[in-house]
């Protein structure tokens, strides 16, 4: 969330940071197996290489609730294992022992978008010989479907609010704000604008989303790998959070809170001792769905802002194939905008009156919308 500029550094280089760390830390002995490789083995002891995957190929695309043939074949047709089996995902699927060496995976296996791992294992005499493990892809089975908007309302908004999380509750809306020395949590009134109660964050902090769970208001933040509960009433603080990942977005659903960190994947969060439950990967029908950002939970979908463009993506919760894109292009006019007017970013939803709330980092306006198709 953070500027442009703060986030580029972020991504790019901790991918040379890791490749840097790894290209040093080999150690003598025999190489672990990756792909059709041997795998790493007691000295002495040399099993032989047995079965090979014929296909899927690394990195092979599939879509949702599409069964996935296996083919393998022996290396040696004069030696033969006992047994085969068959992992995916980390789910044990069947155990081969004779040929054809081939077997589909169950379309029941494949209904959560992402990379899975396939791992195929022969076996002789009671040993491993050899295993295999090779990636895909499981994409959306549908076209997202592309929605407009048209605006209802406009309010005024604080310009200076970095807006990093947003929520609707009982007629109050509240707002995360972020920034180093400017992260806060506020209740704002929703047609003056005007905060009614403030928060202030540590300045060392920056400040991310903000969700509401029964009476407790969650607020993360952005590196710090720390959060924090508050009475919904008078923010004082309960507690603190902590998680191994970026903080960017939140939102509820019933009793799991749903946190997003700048990639394409969402992480379902127990509440009361905030551990993660559960993870999605989030494709659409060809690409994942990077740079989620702020969150909203609507209508049995979650709605999360793309960090640096226009769009919001529906998502499905279960699935996590991307439903539609709301394109939001133009809603803040150029004459509202200045050197420091930044992306769109902040969803609310007033489940009572069934109405949307859209803004952005350092807007001047807060808008209700309507999505059309």
């Amino acid at each position: 969330m953070k500027t442009y500029y703060q986030k580029y550094l972020i991504f790019f280089s901790v991918p040379l940071l890791f490749i840097w760390i790894f290209s040093c830390s080999g150690r003598s002995g025999n190489v672990k197996e990756t792909g059709d490789h041997p795998a790493l083995v007691p000295t002495g002891e040399i099993p032989s290489k047995l079965i090979k995957i014929v296909s899927p190929e690394e990195n092979s695309g599939f879509k949702l609730n599409q069964s996935i043939k296996v083919n393998m074949a022996l290396w040696d047709e004069t030696k033969v294992p006992d047994s085969v089996t068959i992992y995916f995902n980390g789910n044990y699927i069947t155990s081969l022992k004779s040929k054809p060496w081939e077997y589909s995976i169950p379309s029941v296996f494949t209904i959560t978008t992402g990379r899975k791992s396939l791992k195929v294992t022969a076996y002789k005499g009671g040993k491993t010989q050899n295993t295999i493990t090779r990636f895909m892809v499981i994409y959306s089975d549908i076209i997202p479907k592309r929605y407009g908007y048209k605006v209802i309302h406009t309010y005024p908004h604080d310009r200076n609010a970095f807006t990093q999380g947003l929520f609707y509750d009982k007629g109050e809306l509240y707002e995360g704000t972020g920034q180093e020395s400017g992260s806060t949590l506020r209740e704002v009134d929703l047609e003056t604008g005007k905060v009614k109660k403030q928060h202030d964050l540590d300045e060392s902090l920056f400040g991310e989303g903000i969700t509401l769970y029964r009476d407790r208001i969650f607020q993360v933040t952005w590196k710090s790998e720390v959060g924090f509960v508050y009475n919904e009433s008078d923010f004082n603080l309960i507690n603190k959070i902590y998680y191994a990942t970026q903080g960017w977005g939140l939102t509820t659903i019933d009793d799991k809170i749903v946190m997003s960190d700048g990639s394409n994947i969402l992480y379902f969060y127990e509440p009361d001792m905030f551990t993660v439950i559960s993870k999605i990967e989030v494709y659409d029908n060809e690409k994942k769905r990077d740079s989620l950002n702020e969150l909203e939970y609507i209508n049995g979908e979650i709605w999360a802002n793309i960090w640096i463009n226009d769009h919001i993506a529906r998502i499905d919760p279960v699935s996590g194939k991307v439903l539609g894109y709301v394109d939001l292009k133009g809603i803040l006019p150029a004459s509202d905008r200045d050197a420091e007017t930044d992306v769109l970013n902040g969803i609310a939803y007033d489940k009572k009156g069934n109405r949307i709330f859209v803004t952005g980092k350092r807007w001047p306006k807060l808008f209700e919308i309507k999505v059309t198709e």
